[in-house]
This record gives C-alpha cells, structure tokens and sequence, in this order.
C-alpha cells in the first residue's frame, strides 16, 4: 500500500495507523485506498465527514483543547471507515467501527 501523504493539515497526525482489516482491505482493493487516503486528508484539514452537528461541534472544541478527534466517512459500496487522533496527536489510527 503506497503512503497515505497529507499536504498542510490542520490538524497534526503524528503516526498515521491502519488496524489490520482496513491494511488488508486496502491491499485488495485501490479505490478503498483512494478513499483512506481522501477521508485521511478530509480529516487533518478539519472535516469530519458523516457525523452529526452535535459531534462535529465536540470536534471544533477538542481541537482547540487538544482533545482526542474523531470523523466517519462513508463512499458508496465500501465500508465506513472512522479515523481517530489521539489527544496528543502523537498518532491518528484509521479502522472499521467494528473494531473499536
């Protein structure tokens, strides 16, 4: 699987993360990993993709606290993926809300 490059992120990443599934996923399949690497990108610039109004507002708010961030993100005929910063931004990790 080719990086998953950021250009000017809002957000800093630290170590960009798959679980297992999403690595496998994305190893058969190139349009999932064009959509990895879109959601990643919507992600770090702040978008938080297919989550309500309530838990986009939490996510302004943890950004400016350095709290932990979360987005969703659905395409159709692929699985929803979700993608997680961690409050000290030392990583991000992106995963099937199954295995959370």
């Amino acid at each position: 699987m080719e990086a998953l490059l950021v250009i000017n992120p809002t957000v800093p990443l630290g170590q960009v993360v798959a679980t297992r599934g999403v690595f496998a996923l994305a190893g058969e399949k190139p349009e999932f990993t064009e959509f990895m690497r879109r959601s990643l990108n919507r992600h770090a610039k702040g978008d938080w993709g297919d989550l309500d109004e309530a838990d986009k507002k939490e996510n302004e708010l943890s950004l400016k606290n350095g709290f932990r961030l979360f987005s969703a993100y659905t395409a159709a005929g692929l699985p929803k993926i979700w993608v997680i910063t961690e409050a000290d931004r030392s990583a991000t990790t992106i995963l099937f809300p199954d295995e959370y």
